[in-house]
């Protein structure tokens, strides 16, 4: 997630996009979604690219609009220990 949020807030300089935002303002959620493309093969579903737009397009606009990646990790981090499902810190230890 935050090498997602450098590539969406620039400063990962990506030479080809390799996420395209939502057109579409009106989404529920934030205002920063992102487009799951249909992957044709099953190995494509893999990548990068396609694994984090789910996590991604889940998440609450307080957290996608951090100013900086260190606020984005503090508020990811809060934002998932209400999630225990989906982020365990405890496993780390």
């Amino acid at each position: 997630m935050i090498n997602l949020f450098k590539y969406i807030t620039g400063i990962y300089d990506a030479s080809r996009p390799i996420f395209e935002l939502a057109p579409n303002s009106n989404t529920r959620g934030h205002s920063k979604k992102l487009i799951k493309k249909r992957s044709r093969l099953a190995v494509r579903s893999n990548f990068f690219s396609e694994r984090v737009v789910s996590g991604w397009n889940s998440l609450p606009e307080s957290v996608v609009s951090a100013p900086s990646v260190n606020a984005f990790k503090n508020r990811l981090d809060a934002h998932w220990a209400t999630h225990p499902a989906i982020y365990n810190p405890e496993c780390y230890n």
